[in-house]
């Protein structure tokens, strides 16, 4: 008798490439809708669809919306290759960007008003909180996600402050059938004496800028004032002479966002720089502890923080402030509690953050592992990362694959209970 060949392959089938050796462009068309907030915004939500591929996708038409965090838009998940590698799997990404952020401009806003004879949003000048998001950005996005996928629940994955608000929705709503978050702590500021520092002294620090501006804007107008009587004076006795005396409107400072845009594009710079200098280098790693850059592509990270920096309100910042120092997390306009919420989480959840990172760590994120109900429920730190680089950098393959194995899981037990259920 011959005995089998162990060498041979034990069966045959069509080739199942690498996720290297797929072309980007292949896995998917793009498009993007607009979805409308309850209070008037217009958000661009933009859709990779997969496209059917020749090996096997075990996640093909699953619906997961990404949502960014703090000062960034669409970039944060399309710098590395994290959309690429759930496109792999076949998942269906639907990319929010808040109001005012990337392609849910200001100027979006202004153009469709325009278009549609309809008022502008009456926050529309950086007037906006985290509440915002929280009431009218987030649902109208949930919404518009189920609408077009035709799903009653979707996946969601946020990053920091995206997943701190996915939190609180998944804490009263039943729209999600999982939930990831990528360093998106619960308790905002444990463990990080500094950023408790910067919170306390924030009121302070407002109140400083807001009576510089105040002096300024007084100065302004008196020499305004002045421009005008001289131009007036002048204009009695020579008419043209006196129009080009009289001052040109002017507007009044205030400080109702903050310029992150401009600050990140100024950190591109510095680390510019610091690529041809060893000194400079040692120096700015160890003052910058949100990015490590030995897990991260150095023009990757300089692409994000040209392209992906976003202009963030005041009241967005002065509401992160209060809940530092009050260790809240509140919708101070309805008064929800999100923290209350995290006991009645009981989805499919993993919670992942870097090691390295200051601002979710162990310590800002074990309330929400604790409390929450769910019977997959994973709480895992990512070896040598910080928060940046976690949508973007080396290591995010096997954040993918936390993901994948997340809505396998929900899929397979959509009508079934789990074999080896939890123990609390």
């Amino acid at each position: 008798m011959r005995l089998p060949d162990w060498r041979a392959p034990a069966t045959s089938g069509p080739h199942t490439p690498s996720i290297d050796e797929v072309d980007f462009r292949a896995l998917y068309s793009k498009t993007k809708y607009v979805v409308e907030t309850a209070d008037g915004w217009s958000l661009v939500i933009t859709r990779y669809r997969p496209v059917k591929q020749p090996f096997a996708q075990p996640l093909f038409g699953e619906p997961l919306l990404l949502v960014h965090g703090f000062s960034q838009n669409r970039h944060t998940w399309t710098a590395g290759q994290f959309v690429k590698n759930l496109l792999f799997f076949g998942v269906d990404i639907h990319i929010l960007e808040l109001r005012g952020h990337g392609k849910s401009s200001i100027a979006f806003q202004k153009e469709r008003a325009e278009r549609f004879k309809r008022p502008l949003p009456p926050d529309l000048d950086y007037g906006w909180d985290i509440d915002s998001y929280f009431l009218y950005d987030l649902p109208a996005a949930v919404s518009g996600v189920k609408r077009i996928t035709r799903r009653e629940r979707i996946f969601y994955c946020g990053h920091s402050m995206g997943g701190m608000i996915g939190y609180g929705y998944a804490g009263i709503h039943d729209d999600f059938e999982g939930l990831i978050t990528i360093g998106s702590p619960a308790d905002l500021g444990r463990g990080f004496m500094l950023l408790r520092l910067l919170a306390h002294g924030a009121p302070l620090v407002g109140g400083m800028i807001d009576m510089t501006l105040a002096g300024l804007n007084l100065g302004g107008e008196v020499e305004g004032l002045g421009k005008r009587l001289l131009s007036r004076g002048v204009g009695a006795l020579n008419a043209g002479l006196g129009r080009k005396l009289a001052p040109e409107d002017r507007r009044a400072l205030r400080f109702n966002a903050v310029p992150v845009d401009l600050i990140l594009k100024f950190v591109e710079r510095q680390i510019g720089k610091a690529e041809d200098s060893p000194v400079y280098h040692q120096l700015q790693t160890r003052l910058n502890r949100l990015i490590n850059p030995e897990r991260v592509g150095t023009d990757d990270i300089r692409w994000l923080l040209r392209e992906g920096g976003e202009r963030e309100p005041r009241k967005v910042l002065e509401q992160f402030a209060r809940w530092i120092r009050r260790g809240e997390m509140v919708c101070y306009r309805t008064g929800y509690d999100f923290k209350r919420g995290f006991e009645k989480i009981s989805i499919p959840m993993a919670i992942i953050f870097g090691d390295m990172d200051p601002l979710a760590s162990v310590e800002s994120t074990r309330s929400v592992y604790r409390a929450a109900k769910s019977e997959y429920l994973l709480w895992r730190p990512v070896k040598g990362n910080s928060h940046i680089e976690l949508t973007m950098g080396h290591d995010i393959r096997q954040i993918c694959y936390d993901i994948k194995n997340l809505i396998e899981y929900a899929r397979t037990h959509r009508n079934r209970s789990p074999a080896l259920p939890r123990l609390r």
